[in-house]
């Protein structure tokens, strides 16, 4: 949803990855195959309880202004944690003006949002509580909401030793249940595992075409297909008045339209595409990037006509939908909530 509140080898100087100053997800929760250990902050570390406090307060409606919209609202479990729309609807009907992206594998990236300006998960989390045309509610109202309601007294106690919980024991919760939104073991982790017919010949061409042809790994990198970094493709670049994307945050004039990278882990599910929401299908996507993407000064260098031809599109979306992998599935609503 529009603001919500909220790197290759060269941005890993400049963005402080989560598994900085931090320490290892306990051994008993078991990532799917192809992904890294996912790193806990010191600050917030795993524990089973406080996910399930987090699940709780993610599918949460009466923390918004109105008590009709949830975190899920934007970001849908049914529709690979996003709302498969182009832009959200939030509190009044407002409509905001940036594509909600997907909160999957986002334990693998700190800073979050299209521009970057969340430094964690955890201060994402509560930055549409209070965004007016969002959830639309303001920060003390949701804690005296959820102080008020004895079961989630009770929750919090038993979490993190005290009823008397604030904004940033409501934000850990959330962050850390978030952190378990994996999507892994898909067809081309199993192709990469040994097994050859799990992927089809369309994709393993495909896969040729994403690292080797379109190079396509030069942002899409590591084991989430993304390593957050930001860059203007061009997207909307040509409109009277284009989003300024991470130049908002950092004030540099050469970072004007530059967005971050999201993964292509099950990309088929998270629609539509880029920032705007512009682009409907994966189809769509390919013939952007083969064209060049929009002309405007600060056009990331990598972004040039890829002259692929029609069977080297066609394996390219192939490929992508055999990253559509399993995990996140099992994260589904509460059927009951505390009272």
């Amino acid at each position: 949803m529009r603001r919500s509140f909220w790197m290759g080898a060269a941005a890993l100087a400049a963005v402080p990855f989560v598994f900085l100053n931090a320490q290892p997800k306990p051994a008993a929760f078991v990532v799917p195959r192809g992904l890294p250990p996912i790193i806990w902050p010191k600050d917030n570390p795993y524990t089973p309880a406080k996910a399930e406090l987090g699940r709780l307060l993610y599918f949460e409606k009466r923390i918004s202004a109105d008590g009709t919209l949830s975190c899920a609202s934007c970001h849908d479990p049914a529709k690979g944690f996003t709302d498969q729309a182009k832009f959200s609807t939030g509190v009044k009907g407002q409509v905001g003006g940036i594509n909600s992206p997907t909160v999957i594998n986002r334990a693998y990236g700190a800073i979050q949002f299209w521009d970057g300006r969340a430094s964690s998960l955890e201060a994402q989390a509560v930055g549409p509580m209070a965004n007016p045309i969002e959830m639309g509610n303001t920060h003390p109202v949701v804690v005296a909401t959820l102080k008020k309601i004895p079961g989630y007294r009770t929750r919090f106690k038993a979490v993190f030793g005290t009823e008397d919980f604030t904004l940033d024991h409501v934000a850990m919760a959330i962050a850390t249940f978030e952190r378990t939104v994996l999507s892994g073991n898909s067809p081309y982790d199993k192709y990469k595992a040994g097994n050859k017919a799990a992927m089809n010949a369309s994709q393993v061409r495909g896969m040729d075409v994403f690292f080797n042809k379109a190079k396509c790994d030069q942002c899409h990198e590591g084991a989430s297909f993304t390593l957050n970094s930001f860059h203007n493709l061009g997207v909307g670049q040509d409109k009277a008045e284009p989003e300024p994307g991470r130049f908002a945050v950092t004030k540099k004039a050469e970072d004007f339209g530059a967005f971050k990278t999201p993964t292509l882990r099950d990309i088929a599910n998270t629609f539509p595409y880029m920032h705007d929401g512009s682009l409907k299908t994966l189809e769509e996507v390919v013939e952007y990037y083969d064209k060049g993407g929009i002309p405007n000064k600060n056009l990331d260098e990598r972004i040039k006509k890829l002259n692929l031809t029609a069977q080297d599109k066609t394996d390219l979306v192939a490929f992508m939908k055999a990253l559509s992998g399993t995990g996140w599935q099992q994260l589904t609503e509460p059927k009951e909530f505390p009272q």
